[in-house]
């Protein structure tokens, strides 16, 4: 697939979720806040209950990038975690590398973020990690490689890098983030309601 497919592909996956995956995509959104297609601008009215927590499922797919098999697993860990499990399912999901590599900046998209840690460019306390789900500790320090500050991917993308969050310290100058604390789910920009896919999950 080609890079303006792709483009387009997150575009209309992103105006079907309601949510903007991509910088590009949320330019859309503001222009087009409806569903793709002839139908698109006809408000859901007969939607079920099960159709709607199917689509928040999809919704922090598509923003975290996983797959049904990633999500089950950590769905099955929040749940046996102590405290409510949807709570716990974001805030696991936000521990992950190419989670933070988004949120310090260093890429634009979920996609960039996984791209950039795949092909080892990101080190977590010195060493190399290529896993985008490789979970962070508080006290990890994430950091673009030397040789990799240059590319254009990452010095455009901390051109306009994020607001500051609670649990992350990052020094834009040298590229590197440290992960503070774990972050709650107060502090996770994600306009998610988990509620619901717990609900979809416990039926």
């Amino acid at each position: 697939m080609s890079t303006t497919s792709r483009t387009r592909s997150k575009t209309r996956l992103s105006r079907a979720l309601g949510i903007p995956l991509t910088p590009k995509a949320a330019r859309y959104l503001e222009k087009r806040p409806y569903a793709p297609g002839q139908h698109g601008r006809t408000r859901r009215k007969t939607d079920s209950d099960y159709a709607v927590r199917l689509r928040e499922k999809q919704r922090l797919r598509a923003q975290y990038g996983i797959r049904e098999a990633q999500l089950r697993r950590v769905f099955e860990e929040a749940r046996k975690s102590a405290g409510l499990t949807g709570e716990n399912l974001v805030e696991l999901l936000e521990m992950r590398l190419d989670a933070l590599v988004l949120r310090a900046g260093f890429a634009r998209t979920t996609a960039q973020a996984r791209q950039l840690v795949v092909h080892r460019h990101i080190m977590v306390n010195g060493h190399v990690v290529n896993i985008p789900s490789y979970r962070l500790r508080p006290g990890d320090v994430v950091a673009v490689r030397e040789k990799s500050k240059s590319m254009t991917v990452i010095t455009s993308s901390l051109g306009g890098a994020p607001k500051r969050l609670e649990w992350l310290d990052w020094n834009v100058q040298d590229m590197t983030g440290t992960f503070i604390n774990l972050p709650t789910r107060e502090q996770i920009p994600e306009n998610i309601k988990e509620s619901l896919i717990v609900e979809l999950y416990s039926k």
